[in-house]
């Protein structure tokens, strides 16, 4: 995500103090109007600094989002209902708000240019989907889902809905939309589906730790 000149050494406290500055302005005036100026001045460095590691602004604010999404970890509860529930919920709180003010307009700087559209995808979306297909490559070997499930395009799938919505729905994706698009999907692809309703209903009725799962209805 970031370069150096040979034989200089890094100072990691710089680059904290650069990438969270470029998130914290990200948030104030969005992405047309950062600055590698407001960042610098922020961060308490210097423009020569920032150039040295992140050679343009669209490479500065990838490589700050994209630490933000280091942290993200596969759903695993070994309650398929519930891991789906939260992935289409990764997706789409990954971002927050920012899919207007950021993404969008860095997107189209972006596309032009193959290395900037790779380091795009790469740094902001392939987190979130090696998660979720980690996800999914544990259900299919509970036997909960088909074997002969096509995991990329699954992925696709449930990162559509969320990134659809944020970008041209005219509400936020809530719990609810997340709820009945799961429901939606796994009657095409689950093994027994109502078995896997009452797995979730099991859990949801026991003193477990799953509190952020809501149990999913089975449709009549």
């Amino acid at each position: 995500m970031a370069t150096s000149s040979p034989g200089r050494p890094r100072d990691e406290a710089i680059d904290r103090a650069v990438l969270g500055a470029t998130v914290e302005l990200l948030d104030e005036v969005g992405y047309q109007r950062l600055t590698i100026s407001a960042v610098a001045a922020r961060a308490g460095a210097t423009k020569p600094a920032l150039y040295r590691r992140w050679p343009s602004r669209e490479r500065l604010v990838i490589a700050a989002l994209h630490r933000e999404l280091r942290t993200i970890r596969a759903p695993d509860t070994a309650c398929t209902l519930c891991d789906l529930h939260e992935s289409i919920g990764l997706f789409a709180h990954a971002f927050g708000n920012r899919y207007v003010t950021v993404l969008g307009p860095l997107l189209a700087d972006c596309a032009g240019d193959d290395d900037l559209r790779r380091a795009f995808i790469e740094g902001l979306f392939d987190p979130a989907r090696d998660a979720v297909r980690h996800t999914l490559v544990n259900a299919v070997e509970r036997g909960d889902l088909r074997d002969d499930l096509d995991l990329d395009l699954t992925v696709d799938m449930l990162g559509a809905i969320p990134h659809y919505r944020a970008i041209f729905g005219e509400v936020p994706l809530g719990s609810d939309d997340i709820e009945r698009a799961v429901v939606t999907l796994l009657r095409g692809i689950a093994v027994d589906y109502e078995a896997l309703v009452a797995h979730s209903r099991q859990i949801d009725d026991a003193p477990a730790t799953h509190d952020r799962h809501l149990p999913l209805q089975a449709s009549t």
